[in-house]
């Protein structure tokens, strides 16, 4: 991993509001081909349907295991019930490095999103609270945020998406990818989880990595992404958990350990194209 990524002072995190959207994602199109992986996490309003739970007693076998569809068909309901709220972006090379812009600095994105209102939308309360325990400013997000039809709009020509030259790298981004979906293609999530795998592959491509599916092949890693890191001795370098640019940029740290460290005899490029939850084989 490379060591400048890891100091602190130098990664900024770029703000990304209503104002600034067009010139940031101007920025983005002139990185996105030296800096090739991107890694990504969304904050949203949590999850409102919950699959039932059964009052009978269990058969001799034990209660079925929710399939990949149950699984899709939740996450269907609630994305397409819910809107977006933050969505975190790092860019970086093969080699962990982070564009600098031409300073000393290095730097991520945050694109703050103005399409959720906490007092009009459905959501859950107690992500909500999480949310604002860890500094997203709701009102804010509201008067100067995102139309997300609009960004839309710019990140179809900002060639992060349909480039076969770029890799997607997230964790546990069912949903993540669910809202992208959503927003890109100004709809509801497709019916079926093989027409939503068809569209996620012509945004977003085959090189598509997610580190909790990834953890199946790594002894001694389990639970959530802080707890993972922890186990990676990798920092949180810049930000706050729970707001979704830190969050892309230690996803892509621990992504980074877990290549270096449990791929060394083994091809992590056989795990792409599989998102945790949604796994079809």
């Amino acid at each position: 991993m490379a060591s400048e990524n890891l100091d602190s002072n130098r990664i900024k995190i770029r703000e990304v509001w209503s104002d600034n959207l067009e010139s940031e994602f101007e920025l983005i199109s002139d990185l996105v081909d030296r800096y090739p992986f991107i890694s990504m996490d969304t904050e949203f309003p949590g999850v409102i349907f919950k699959p039932p739970q059964s009052t009978s007693a269990p058969p001799r076998r034990g209660p079925r295991r929710p399939s990949t569809s149950d699984h899709y068909k939740m996450l269907k309901s609630n994305v397409d019930a819910l809107n977006l709220i933050q969505l975190g972006i790092t860019l970086s090379d093969a080699a962990g490095n982070l564009p600098d812009l031409g300073s000393g600095d290095r730097f991520i994105w945050q694109f703050n999103f103005s399409d959720f209102d906490a007092a009009r939308d459905p959501h859950a309360s107690d992500s909500i609270e999480l949310l604002k325990a860890h500094g997203i400013d709701f009102e804010k997000n509201l008067i100067a945020g995102i139309e997300s039809a609009r960004f839309a709009e710019l990140m179809m020509s900002s060639g992060l998406v349909c480039n076969d030259a770029v890799s997607w790298v997230t964790f546990h981004s069912a949903y993540d990818f669910g809202y992208l979906v959503k927003i890109l293609t100004r709809r509801l999530l497709p019916g079926g989880l093989g027409e939503f795998l068809e569209v996620l592959r012509v945004f977003f491509g085959n090189n598509v990595y997610d580190v909790k599916y990834l953890m199946r092949f790594c002894d001694s890693l389990y639970g959530g992404l802080d707890r993972v890191a922890r186990t990676l001795n990798v920092d949180r370098v810049v930000g706050k958990c729970h707001q979704a640019g830190s969050d892309s940029l230690l996803t892509w740290h621990a992504f980074l350990k877990i290549r270096d460290v449990y791929f060394v005899e083994r091809d992590h490029k056989k795990c792409a194209g599989v998102l945790y939850g949604l796994e079809v084989y």
